[in-house]
């Protein structure tokens, strides 16, 4: 690596497999002004190009050589092979001489290289051009901004499909570094929001006033993929604040929903003691594809056709006392200040009066179980307002900014109620 140009954009494939269409998109770099870097991720053929870093290299990166790596089951292999990768990015990146990160693939070298790019910051250009794109690819790209291009038609020659798509890739990761060159006017940690269909008039109310004292605010969609982003981000330490207010991925987390952000979702702000001010945000809802997708136990049930494509289920009393206990649990695992204000007039757009899940006894379960479960430290404001009333965004906004002024009382001893239009502070 000591020869490793100043500044390049690395070139990952499989060369035994993908010689020919890699060589062809590492010299489409070069036509574009950058400096390409061929890094072979291949496992078992003989490569048909050169490599700038060859497989034996990014084995030794791994912790280990291509001689054992051919003894090893091929899945751990290819982990092998995305661990070397990735630490031979990492250090490029650290360097200051990694532009950017594109790669080929089919289904083996695809997910070698989307391993080897989760390792890399958000920020870092980085393009995948895969065979694999059309199916759910959230295991292969996580929370990363990882760019998927399809392949349209199999890696396998250079004809009027594959060449233009690589072309247009060499286009995409070499605008994308010149970008990313550029100075970012954004300084300091940001305040971080969470954001659903069906919480949105609430959120951008907070934003709006939150960005009218001179904050700057990140909003991620509560969909799973922007759950884990969320969560990511905070520990990389690019948040220094959270309104933590559409919690809706805990329901899918608990109920097989297609939303889950993990187990770990509403951990990392309290891990790190950030000031944060969490709500009830859609936790009326589970979320599944469309209703032929529905698992079996769940028929009968309360759904809403949310899109074409998304069914809501309504959650039950039960549920919502085991939500709160579940909330309540990262809560009070927390390093730092927080707070849970609560809208008793409902938890969504669906969960109003009129509206299909509204259901005032399911909510006040989820207050039981949350309360019944939270340490008696932590102070929660139950207020009469539904979610997407302006009131109930302001009251968010004033229990952040209380929080952020370090004002807020380290304990709370009053008594908490979960009584619709009683407020607890």
């Amino acid at each position: 690596m000591d020869a490793t140009p100043r500044r390049v954009v690395a070139v990952l494939g499989t060369l035994d497999t993908k010689g020919r269409e890699v060589a062809y998109l590492a010299d489409a770099v070069r036509r574009q002004g950058q400096v390409p870097w061929l890094i072979d991720i291949g496992l078992r053929g003989t490569p048909s190009v050169a490599a700038d870093v060859g497989r034996d290299e990014v084995a030794r990166a791994a912790g280990t050589s291509m001689a054992a790596l051919e003894a090893e089951e091929r899945t751990e292999a290819m982990r092998a092979m995305g661990r070397g990768a990735a630490a031979l990015l990492a250090a490029l990146h650290r360097r200051g001489q990694l532009a950017g990160v594109v790669a080929v693939g089919g289904g083996k070298g695809t997910w070698i290289a989307t391993d080897a790019m989760r390792a890399l910051p958000l920020g870092v250009p980085k393009v995948m051009v895969s065979t694999g794109v059309g199916r759910d690819m959230r295991a292969l790209i996580g929370s990363r901004d990882i760019t998927l291009m399809p392949s349209i038609a199999d890696i396998a020659g250079l004809n009027r499909i594959t060449r233009p798509i690589l072309a247009q890739a060499a286009g995409s990761i070499c605008g994308m570094a010149a970008a990313a060159a550029e100075p970012s006017p954004s300084t300091g940690p940001a305040i971080a929001l969470t954001m659903f269909g069906i919480t949105t008039p609430c959120v951008l109310r907070a934003q709006e006033l939150l960005e009218a004292h001179g904050y700057e605010t990140i909003v991620f969609h509560a969909n799973g993929m922007g759950g884990a982003a969320f969560e990511d981000l905070i520990e990389e330490g690019l948040i220094g604040a959270v309104l933590d207010i559409t919690t809706t991925e805990l329901a899918d987390e608990l109920l097989g929903g297609v939303c889950s952000a993990g187990p770990h979702r509403l951990e990392a702000a309290g891990r790190r003691g950030l000031p944060q001010v969490i709500a009830p945000g859609a936790l009326d809802a589970v979320n599944f594809g469309p209703p032929e997708t529905i698992p079996a136990p769940y028929e009968g049930r309360r759904f809403v056709r949310h899109t074409p494509v998304v069914t809501l289920m309504r959650t039950t009393a039960e549920e919502n006392v085991a939500l709160g206990a579940i909330m309540a649990g990262k809560i009070n695992a927390a390093r730092g200040p927080v707070r849970v204000v609560i809208p008793a007039g409902g938890f969504s757009a669906y969960d109003g009066p009129g509206e299909a899940f509204y259901d005032p006894a399911a909510d006040r379960a989820f207050i039981a179980g949350l309360q019944g479960a939270l340490d008696w430290r932590v102070a929660v404001a139950v207020r009469p307002e539904h979610i997407n009333d302006d009131a109930f965004a302001e009251a968010l906004v004033a229990a952040l900014a209380d929080l952020l002024a370090g004002t807020a009382p380290a304990v709370a001893g009053v008594p908490r109620a979960s009584e619709e239009g009683k407020e607890v502070s």
